[in-house]
């Protein structure tokens, strides 16, 4: 649920400044923007831990290949395949999910991985 609202969120943002700006600047600014909403709905929800200024500075690590695979799709989709840049967001998100929860639940449960998974 927390990543259907956090998707929805930067769509709208990217919607928003796409109207503005050229669709990699508007795509790099919505996911700025979204990823300190993200950061709180996971804290709370996703792994229901305190957040911590050690945890949000930390957090956009966790992004950093999120960005990039999003980026490189966005760019492809864009760029290369010519289809269109409203929807390339949300395609390109797709394939940066699963990263992106491996790393933060990393950066938001240290100790999660000596943890035994039953």
């Amino acid at each position: 649920m927390v990543g259907a609202i956090n998707t929805a969120a930067y769509y709208c943002l990217y919607l928003l400044f796409l109207t503005r700006l050229p669709y990699l600047a508007a795509h790099t600014v919505a996911f700025l923007l979204s990823m300190v909403g993200s950061f709180f709905l996971n804290a709370r929800f996703t792994y229901r831990t305190r957040p911590t200024w050690r945890k949000f500075l930390l957090f956009p690590l966790t992004n950093v290949s999120n960005f990039l695979i999003t980026t490189a799709g966005v760019y492809v989709i864009v760029d290369v395949l010519h289809a269109g840049h409203r929807f390339a967001p949300l395609l390109a998100s797709a394939a940066a999910i699963p990263v992106t929860f491996v790393v933060s639940r990393w950066v938001m449960l240290p100790g999660a991985e000596a943890e035994p998974t039953a």
